[in-house]
């Protein structure tokens, strides 16, 4: 977490930005999260959709996608715990996303990013209650209900959390709200 705080930090100050605003998915929830609670004089407003972030047990969705290993097959069910609407994932999609996953080095890099056991790595995205609790930008959280990769308590722990948050909780949505 670290090292991804420090990219972010160092690519907003390389490109000249004081104030920003952060909308993070999922991982990049628990990033974005972490980047407001330690530099809040920085971020002018956040937007958390379906974030990592708190303490959760990992769910089947999520350890099926951090588990991927590359076949059109296996894309299609990976795909099919993102939405809730199956008719959004076709063979098209599958077969596309498919071929991004097996440009050189992809899957290597991917898999070696969360090996299992699997938990750890959502207990490592974890920030502290009283550094959310600390977050004083505007907040928008964003969540399908039937999400299956990051449970809906994740969304509604951090709108207890944090001070100035609204939470956006869609029916009929999966985890890409």
């Amino acid at each position: 977490m670290d090292a991804w705080i420090a990219q972010v930090q160092n690519f907003v100050d390389t490109i000249g930005l004081d104030r920003y605003s952060l909308v993070g998915n999922s991982f990049g929830g628990a990033l974005a999260l972490r980047l407001a609670a330690e530099h809040q004089d920085r971020i002018d407003r956040l937007v958390l959709m379906g974030s990592v972030g708190v303490p959760f047990e990992i769910a089947e969705g999520l350890d099926a996608v951090w588990g991927y290993e590359p076949s059109v097959a296996s894309m299609r069910r990976v795909l099919d715990y993102f939405a809730h609407n199956r008719a959004l994932i076709d063979d098209d999609l599958a077969a596309a996303r498919y071929q991004a996953s097996i440009q050189p080095s992809f899957h290597e890099s991917y898999a070696a990013m969360f090996p299992v056991p699997r938990q750890r790595w959502v207990d490592a995205m974890v920030t502290d209650d009283d550094a959310i609790r600390s977050i004083t930008c505007p907040t928008l959280i964003v969540h399908g209900r039937e999400d299956h990769v990051i449970p809906r308590s994740t969304s509604v722990r951090l709108f207890e959390l944090i001070p100035d948050a609204r939470l956006h909780m869609f029916g009929r949505c999966g985890h890409w709200s």
